[in-house]
């Protein structure tokens, strides 16, 4: 397996295309790099729906949206999740999108777990890794 397989040219205009998006690990610090995405998203058009474990302690908003500790706990539909955390912790949070049915997976830059990754793509579920949003919209309007 290589990066081409999880950066597959129409499995990341996919996800790009989609609407709700989780951004998991996003809080309320703006100079975190998932809010700053989180933020490329929402001007994009996109809804965020951020996913913290401190969303279970306090009411959590970040960028005017409403936080959930996880994805389980998000009472809508969830088309992609985007992951925010270290490839060791990651690839369950792949496995989280799986159950609760979220139509694809994003692992930012740098995070790589290629076992989630064939997991997730043999339940049906498409997945980018070790990329980000930001980076492919721009080589996209190259």
């Amino acid at each position: 397996m290589t990066d081409r397989d999880w950066q597959d040219p129409a499995t990341v205009d996919r996800l790009l295309a989609a609407h709700t998006w989780a951004i998991v690990g996003l809080s309320d610090n703006p100079s975190r790099t998932a809010y700053g995405i989180a933020r490329m998203l929402q001007e994009r058009g996109k809804r965020i729906v951020p996913i913290h474990p401190a969303a279970a302690r306090r009411d959590l908003v970040v960028l005017g949206e409403k936080a959930y500790p996880t994805l389980a706990d998000v009472p809508f539909e969830i088309d992609v999740v985007d992951v925010f955390r270290r490839s060791e912790a990651a690839g369950s949070f792949a496995d989280e999108a799986v159950a609760v049915g979220a139509g694809g997976v994003w692992f930012q830059l740098g995070v790589v777990d290629a076992d989630a990754f064939e997991r997730t793509v043999a339940a049906g579920v498409p997945m980018v890794m070790d990329t980000c949003p930001a980076i492919e919209w721009r080589r996209r309007a190259a």
